[in-house]
């Protein structure tokens, strides 16, 4: 269940329009590079100045501004139960998986191994058993399909083994083809899946403003079908986009507002979401950085302008650079988490699961970030000043020197007030000794060995992917 963030705004109204002007310009004055000819004629038709010889596109302001308002406003990505249905718009925060590591931390030797197929598998069943994260994004790449086997492999193991909303990157023409038309036998038809889209892409526009030939057909291909595609730019301030970080906001916001004119002059209203992942890089080593507070900063920004824009965001936070999950990983994922949530970011990946710069995944990491993602909704929930919850007549009842544990409001709220933390160790120092002094990591460990050590139910018959 989504609750209404919105209680943080990092932009005021002025830096906003400031953003926006800018943007504007880049599209119009500075262009972005697009290397492939269908989607250079789509642009022209609509208006855009076109320069083929340098493939280069230039979007007037106009043009900008009427693909913002025909781009839809909300936008629901279905599950296939229907408390997994996810509606996108406005302040309301969904949380979820993302990323394509090619790595996984082994859940019982503790080494770093490539990541299989069978993780695909695994990774989407933890998902379906963690109720706070909210939409499956495939995690990893299964290094023993190859390039020419991924999207098979990602997109038919994540359906089978989760309900939640499949969303992923695709890596070649035939089998998004194929992802698409496994996807319409599980919807039923083609213009099911259309109204009610369980899958979705992310084909990337590449930082700094250029989109590769390849990926643009993918969208293209993708928008025809119906099936909703995103084109999130991931610049890097300081080596992909300015170092000022107001600069990679900047291209951030033009680039991912050339995505979503792109889904529109391909077919108008089709679905997408402003989409971007800005991020930074260690100016001491020259790193890239993906658990800074500055990259958390900057995707809660975006969240205020796509709110301007009244178009829903795809975002990014919880991801972190440390290498297992430690405490490192917790203050990293927890302080960007909460300013998106904050924020009202509508969609906002890679929050569970993701260790070394988004390159690795570990199991026992998505059960930590489960409890974090829940605590991040708990603070979204808010408090309710009503009569009954402010209690006066308990108060009065007890007075000075009682305690308020046989009330009936304790017994009415004890089970929803506070968030219940399976994690969390409150328990005496012989207690815990006594039980071998198991930490948080080797807590989440053993919830996700219970978990993935339950016979695995497949969502799907394996007739439709034949």
């Amino acid at each position: 269940m989504a609750h209404k963030g919105g209680q943080l705004s990092f932009l005021s109204d002025e830096q906003i329009e400031k953003v926006h002007e800018k943007s504007l310009r880049v599209l119009a004055e500075v262009g972005v590079k697009v290397e492939n000819e269908k989607a250079l004629g789509l642009f022209e038709k609509e208006g855009a100045d076109v320069d083929y010889e340098e493939k280069l596109v230039r979007l007037p302001a106009e043009m900008v501004e009427n693909s913002i308002e025909t781009a839809p406003s909300q936008v629901t990505l279905y599950g296939r139960r229907e408390e997994h249905n996810i509606e996108l718009g406005g302040t309301k925060v969904h949380i979820g998986t993302g990323g394509t590591a090619v790595n996984v931390i082994d859940i019982d030797t503790g080494e770093k191994r490539e990541a299989v197929t069978g993780d695909v598998a695994n990774t989407a069943w933890l998902v379906q058993n963690l109720d706070n994260i909210d939409f499956f994004i495939v995690p990893v790449f299964p290094n023993d399909a190859g390039k020419e086997g991924a999207d098979e492999a990602r997109f038919f193991n994540a359906l089978k083994n989760t309900t939640k909303h499949v969303m992923g990157g695709v890596y070649t023409r035939e089998g998004i083809e194929k992802v698409i038309d496994a996807a319409i036998k599980i919807a039923g038809s083609e213009e099911e899946l259309r109204e009610k889209p369980i899958i979705s892409f992310i084909a990337n526009i590449m930082s700094p403003l250029s989109m590769e030939k390849d990926y643009t057909e993918y969208f293209r291909y993708a928008v025809e079908k119906g099936v909703p595609v995103l084109g999130p730019p991931a610049p890097i301030a300081g080596a992909t986009s300015p170092i000022t970080l107001p600069g990679t906001i900047v291209q951030t916001n033009a680039e991912a507002l050339f995505t979503v004119a792109f889904s529109q002059v391909i077919r108008k209203g089709a679905k997408t979401l402003y989409s971007v992942v800005p991020t930074t890089m260690d100016m001491k080593t020259s790193d890239f950085r993906f658990g800074s507070i500055e990259m958390g900063m900057m995707n809660a920004a975006c969240a205020d302008l796509a709110q301007y824009y009244d178009l829903p965001i795809y975002n990014t936070a919880g991801v972190s650079d440390a290498k297992i999950p430690d405490i490192q990983a917790g203050y990293e994922k927890m302080s960007t988490v909460m300013l998106s949530a904050l924020a009202g970011a509508n969609y906002i990946h890679d929050a569970a699961g993701l260790l070394d710069s988004g390159m690795c995944v570990a199991y026992e990491q998505y059960v930590i970030d489960d409890q974090i993602l829940g605590i991040a909704d708990r603070v979204l929930r808010g408090l309710e000043f009503s009569e009954e919850r402010m209690a006066f007549d308990e108060i009065k009842e007890v007075g000075p020197g009682g305690n308020f544990l046989t009330c009936d409001s304790t017994l009415e709220f004890m089970r929803t007030e506070f968030f219940d933390d399976a994690l969390h160790e409150n328990s005496d120092w012989e207690d815990w000794g006594e039980r071998g002094s198991p930490d948080a990591r080797e807590r989440a460990k053993n919830i996700a060995r219970e978990i993935l050590d339950q016979e695995q139910e497949s969502f799907v018959d394996e007739e439709v992917f034949k």
